[in-house]
């Protein structure tokens, strides 16, 4: 009788646990991948599209460089990108804070070089200078304008819910871009989540539409960044056009 009993509570027990753990698997699958910890994503990504920045800056007339001679910029923006490459050579996942901020200043470099050719752009077309070509003022204007959106795609992927590294530990709630596969989870992996490449999406999008499209954003910052986008873009497209139309006529 008191084995039977010790029996029949071993198997209560044993039910029981396992139950716990079916529901504690089918919590996690109800969470979004976006909502709960991962890995990080794929270095490689953000690291090509980084060099393809630096390498379009080594393009734009020295009128427009910021800092001489024309190299000095890019090999710093090299330096610093490298350092992030060192600790984190094949996955953007958390390790120190320097490293965040050793991503952001780059970011800020970047942004820098590229604000600063921008706006020497729109000064000489403003005042009828620097720019007796069509040709070359169209590629000048187009290296800037491509630039400037791969600037805001690292700002929108670095800011976005504390950035890369506290997007993969799941530490906030809230997102400050809703992307489609956030809004109608069934259409996407279980697995997914944005990565880099959606945030550079974001950016094109917004440039070319001067307009939120698929994506929008929710919190203050996310619209400010986007509105200051879509102005930097539109200044510049109308501006170097204009100017272009004018000399070929």
């Amino acid at each position: 009788m008191h084995d039977d009993t010790g029996g029949g509570t071993g198997d209560a027990e044993s039910r029981l646990a396992r139950i716990e753990r079916l529901l504690e698997s089918g919590q996690r699958e109800l969470v979004p991948a976006w909502q709960r910890v991962t890995r990080g994503e794929p270095r490689w990504t953000v690291t090509l599209v980084i060099l393809t920045a630096v390498g379009l800056q080594l393009t734009l007339p020295h009128r427009l460089i910021l800092l001489h001679p024309a190299w000095a910029m890019p090999v710093l923006e090299l330096v610093l990108l490298a350092g992030l490459v060192a600790a984190n050579p094949r996955r953007v996942e958390p390790s120190t804070r320097w490293l965040r901020w050793l991503g952001l200043a780059l970011i800020c470099v970047i942004s820098l070089a590229n604000g600063w050719a921008a706006v020497r752009l729109v000064a000489d077309l403003v005042n009828g200078q620097g720019a007796d070509q069509a040709v070359p003022l169209l590629l000048t204007g187009g290296v800037i304008w491509v630039t400037n959106v791969i600037v805001f795609a690292l700002w929108y992927w670095e800011w976005d819910r504390g950035g890369p590294m506290a997007r993969v530990q799941g530490q906030h709630r809230y997102a400050d871009f809703l992307f489609v596969q956030m809004q109608s989870p069934e259409i996407a992996p279980s697995d997914w989540e944005p990565a880099f490449l959606d945030y550079l999406y974001l950016s094109f999008t917004n440039a070319t539409a001067f307009s939120p499209t698929d994506v929008m954003p929710l919190s203050r910052w996310s619209k400010m960044l986007m509105m200051l986008q879509s102005s930097v873009s539109l200044v510049t497209v109308v501006l170097v056009v204009a100017r272009a139309v004018n000399i070929l006529k």
